[in-house]
């Protein structure tokens, strides 16, 4: 009897050195981009690749105030996930803020916790900055078939703001930490979106002890987690006549990590404050613009260890984390570190197999399992094992994981009230439409930076947004997407971004200028 209900879950973590947390402005780093399963199998597939979690320096998760526990950071990175109407193979790319535990998050400009615009929680805490990405509510696309390349990302903090001791009308303060995300692809470079800080600092207009406490005013922690955080790999088990226990997982790739294969993770890079913030200080308060280049004296970047791995197991509707149970993944993979700074995985067993096509740049992770327990008190475990070790009858070698729901991909659309923030002021040009590779039609406007719907809809007067404004135009000028920012990987080439994606303004609004998308839906065959 063959069960579907199970599903793999859990982290591939990381083990990397600390810092000794003076490198607290921020981080970048660059993640490899590739088909974690060889066929989409449906929406309930949710995984992150290789990413992170930038909490407020001395702020714990763990921290309590008042019987609160804190949680607040930006995570996001490539991956995919169960709110994505449009996935494919090919991972996407999205921001991941948190404010104060989950009340809010946002995912890019526009795309926020569920998509009620009546109650919007992160839709409008997200400004579009660079003039050349579009970026759909759907997440950031990758070029379709993106198989081993590198993306850069990271997030510094620009003084695109100034503090304030009042939050929307309420006495507890927002910093003037913008935490920009900075990208590195073969077509676009350099800075693309910023988070308003007022997300960060709301929360505490309903708690007075929150103030102060979160990424708007607080520097980040250098010493990060770093994983790979997986929620659902389809697994399907099945007991023979005998009663043994077997199983077989979706095929799952990875990066080969040998042969100078391109590394899952490296240059995980931390920043001081001299970094970035102190050279568009002096800038935007008057000074020569700076080089888009960072010193690399202003940058530290993180040694990586062999401790850690892939710690997955067999999850159950219903049972708890203790009841998993575990695939024994270090008998068939495990990291391996020719660089320090470049985190490789390397096969154990001869059940890894190299995948044709994808010139050594990645591994099938082995699909077929038997459960093995020691004794009645002993919760078991999974071991891989060859198909030919299988008993016959059992259906699973006949399984196809492919994507056979019938899912209608829900259409986003923005508010059409004249008086909305997406209406008043209201567009400079448009509409435009651009077709990523996902099957999506996306429809955008150009508006003038100060006017695009997050910034209207701040908590900030009309000179606040004004002086903005002029800070934008002046990185509109001077540091564009074809300029480094990032250095550059050690090893493997740049991901290139859906070509769909990358827009040039019209004539006329080439500076202080950018697109906001307003829907997405099908595209019409």
């Amino acid at each position: 009897m063959i069960n579907r209900e199970n599903f793999i879950t859990g982290y591939t973590r990381i083990g990397i050195e600390a810092g000794d947390g003076t490198f607290n402005a921020g981080f970048s780093m660059y993640s490899a981009a590739w088909p974690l399963l060889k066929e989409y199998p449906g929406h309930e597939f949710q995984s992150g690749l290789f990413g992170t979690w930038m909490f407020p320096d001395s702020l714990s998760r763990k921290t309590r105030t008042n019987g609160h526990w804190f949680y607040s950071d930006i995570e996001g990175g490539l991956g995919w996930w169960r709110d994505t109407e449009y996935p494919t193979e090919t991972p996407k790319f999205i921001m991941g803020a948190v404010a104060q535990g989950f009340t809010s998050w946002a995912n890019g400009p526009g795309a926020g916790k569920e998509r009620d615009w009546a109650d919007p929680r992160g839709h409008y805490d997200v400004a579009q900055l660079s003039p050349n990405l579009l970026w759909p509510p759907d997440g950031v696309n990758l070029k379709r078939g993106t198989c081993g390349q590198v993306l850069g990302y990271g997030y510094q903090p620009l003084p695109l703001l100034e503090a304030k001791s009042k939050t929307f009308g309420h006495d507890v303060p927002t910093g003037n930490l913008c935490w920009t995300l900075f990208l590195n692809s073969t077509n676009l470079k350099g800075p693309a979106t910023f988070v308003l800080p007022e997300f960060f600092s709301r929360p505490s207009t309903f708690e007075p002890s929150y103030a102060g406490k979160f990424l708007d005013s607080v520097p980040s922690q250098q010493k990060r987690g770093h994983a790979m955080e997986t929620q659902y790999i389809p697994w399907v088990e099945a007991k023979d006549s005998e009663g043994r226990l077997f199983a077989r997982m979706a095929p799952t790739l990875f990066p080969a990590g040998h042969n100078d294969a391109t590394p899952a993770l490296q240059k995980v890079t931390a920043y001081n404050w001299k970094a970035t913030w102190d050279r568009a200080k002096g800038w935007f308060n008057g000074g020569e613009a700076p080089e888009s280049e960072i010193n690399p004296s202003n940058a530290f970047i993180h040694k990586f260890d062999e401790t850690a791995g892939v710690e997955w197991a067999s999850h159950a509707p219903g049972i708890t984390r203790e009841e998993r149970i575990p695939l024994m993944a270090t008998e068939f993979i495990k990291p391996s570190l020719t660089d320090p700074t470049c985190l490789a995985y390397a096969a154990q067993s001869d059940l890894v197999k190299p995948v044709e096509g994808t010139k050594g740049e990645l591994m099938m992770l082995p699909e077929y399992y038997q459960y093995f327990q020691e004794n009645s008190e002993d919760k078991g475990c999974w071991r891989a094992i060859p198909e030919k070790d299988l008993p016959e009858n059992l259906g699973l070698t006949e399984l196809d994981f492919g994507n056979h729901e019938d899912h209608q991909p829900q259409t986003y659309v923005t508010p059409e009230e004249p008086d909305s923030p997406w209406k008043s002021p209201g567009p400079a040009a448009g509409p435009f439409t651009a077709r990523p590779e996902d099957g999506s039609e996306v429809t955008y406007y150009w508006y003038r930076f100060a006017d695009q719907p997050s910034i209207v809809h701040a908590d900030l007067s009309q000179d606040e947004r004004e002086a903005l404004q002029l800070k934008v135009e002046m990185m509109h000028r001077h540091w564009t997407k074809d300029k480094d920012y990032l250095a550059p990987p050690t090893r493997g080439e740049l991901a290139e971004i859906d070509s769909a994606l990358i827009v040039t303004p019209p004539k006329g609004l080439e500076i202080g200028y950018v697109p906001i998308a307003t829907r997405q839906g099908p595209a019409e065959k």
